[in-house]
């Protein structure tokens, strides 16, 4: 389980750039993980000082603020979380929370805002959390699993969960670029 508390502004600080697979996790399910909690780390590091003025800054009217980009990434692991282990797509219900994150735009903008940082650092540690429950469950060949998109684009749920970590690092450089505007305003 991930602690929130190791993520203090404090606490948090890349101290080796190794990726080491993480115990009690079978096999590449234990490197994948090692991977996506430093993806998090990066990103974290990235906002750990950032005000709610800050998280709510927009760039230009067609941009993302740095919040909805963390509420962004956190859809996408939840939105992972549902077709992989659930083999289905979100739910009503969960759609009402989470589609405005996993597309953002104009709607995002206007929703995704006025939050401090412990908001968006909460709902990515709740959703990480749940993904270090789900991925305790399982076996390394899980990760084999294949299907196709409705385009019919053969997947596995390793690309898909590599796509989750992909996804953060690349939020993570636009969250580098949008702090460094911050300065300019």
């Amino acid at each position: 389980m991930l602690d929130l508390d190791v993520y203090t502004k404090e606490a948090i600080r890349i101290k080796e750039y190794r990726l080491i697979s993480k115990e009690s996790y079978d096999g590449k399910i234990g490197d994948l993980l090692s991977m996506l909690d430093f993806a998090r780390a990066a990103t974290l590091k990235e906002v750990a000082t950032l005000t709610q003025d800050d998280l709510d800054y927009l760039s230009h009217s067609h941009g993302n603020t740095i919040g909805a980009l963390l509420i962004h990434i956190a859809s996408i692991e939840y939105a992972h979380q549902i077709i992989t282990f659930k083999d289905r797509d979100l739910s009503e219900s969960e759609n009402l929370k989470w589609q405005v994150p996993l597309e953002l735009g104009e709607s995002g903008r206007n929703i995704i805002k006025n939050q401090p940082l412990d908001y968006y650092m909460n709902q990515l540690m709740a959703v990480r959390n749940d993904t270090l429950d789900l991925f305790s469950t399982i076996k390394e060949d899980w990760l084999y699993i294949e299907d196709t998109w409705p385009n019919g684009v053969p997947i596995n749920y390793y690309y898909l969960w590599f796509h989750v970590m992909e996804d953060e690092m690349n939020h993570c450089g636009q969250i580098k670029a949008i702090k460094r505007l911050l300065s300019y305003r």
